[in-house]
């Protein structure tokens, strides 16, 4: 039996459920989101291999230029203000919001040198994906055992300073789109003071007026990127970790309720045609 026919069939079939169906437009382009970060992961280990040899953060430059890619596939624009807050010649501890999947593109777009990320650790099984993250230096923390993640994070504060590395991590400790900000964990915060290094934190705007897990919305869109000015650290111990973490709190949502706000107030004059009185 020809098996043609029936492929050709199925493929006009699918185009046709993409150009009417806002749901299956959505769930094609976040299929396509994974075979580009299936198919990229594979290519890169294999750059990073011959290029490096094995496991070393400096696989992140080329990572990050095969990520930045994926913004043109969904016609993303980033807008980056205060990109050069990050070219800090020493090693500071990187904080950010947490909102989709997307993130990774955001991280990328402004990646500094010699910068690794911390990641559950589940991450680390997911084939090529999880192959090129162990390759570019990411640390998986197994979040089911705290001792664990306490004793991996007590070494990165270490081999931070030793080997003059940024970390960035997601305080959220999870993703969150609900247009606000998840309470901080303190994790971060306890590495910057124990390394004795800044904490910079970086802001994105929503996503919501372009991409919306419940509404099946993905389309093109601008992403709003803020770095916020370094906070010190220097002289603080644990007894100030909960201060440090309000502090960083408060300037990241005010920040994201500043940008956010901009993104929200372009796409409702977009959809109704109506430019608000000045």
């Amino acid at each position: 039996m020809d098996l043609w026919p029936w492929l050709t069939a199925a493929l006009l079939l699918l185009l046709l459920l993409v150009q009417l169906s806002r749901t299956a437009r959505f769930y094609a382009k976040i299929g396509l989101y994974c075979v580009l970060c299936l198919s990229f992961s594979a290519v890169a280990s294999i750059v990073c291999l011959l290029r490096h040899g094995g496991r070393t953060v400096d696989n992140m430059s080329i990572i990050s230029w095969f990520v930045r890619s994926f913004k043109y596939v969904y016609g993303l624009r980033f807008e980056v203000r205060g990109q050069k807050k990050l070219e800090v010649d020493g090693p500071c501890v990187i904080i950010s919001n947490h909102q989709s999947i997307l993130d990774m593109m955001g991280l990328m777009e402004i990646l500094p040198k010699r910068c690794v990320q911390i990641a559950k650790r589940e991450l680390l099984f997911t084939g090529p994906v999880g192959l090129i993250m162990y390759l570019g230096g990411v640390y998986f923390i197994n979040r089911q055992r705290a001792r664990t993640a306490m004793t991996l994070m007590a070494d990165l504060g270490d081999l931070m300073v030793k080997d003059n590395l940024k970390v960035w991590i997601y305080p959220e400790g999870t993703r969150n789109d609900n247009g606000d900000l998840l309470p901080f964990k303190k994790g971060a915060f306890y590495l910057a003071i124990q390394a004795q290094v800044p904490i910079i934190p970086v802001v994105y705007s929503s996503f919501s007026s372009f991409y919306n897990v419940k509404t099946k919305l993905f389309t093109s869109g601008i992403i709003r990127v803020q770095v916020l000015d370094a906070v010190p650290t220097r002289g603080l111990t644990e007894a100030d970790v909960t201060q440090l973490v309000d502090t960083c709190y408060q300037s990241m949502r005010d920040t994201f309720l500043q940008i956010s706000k901009m993104d929200q107030e372009n796409s409702a004059i977009e959809e109704t045609g109506v430019v608000p009185a000045q």
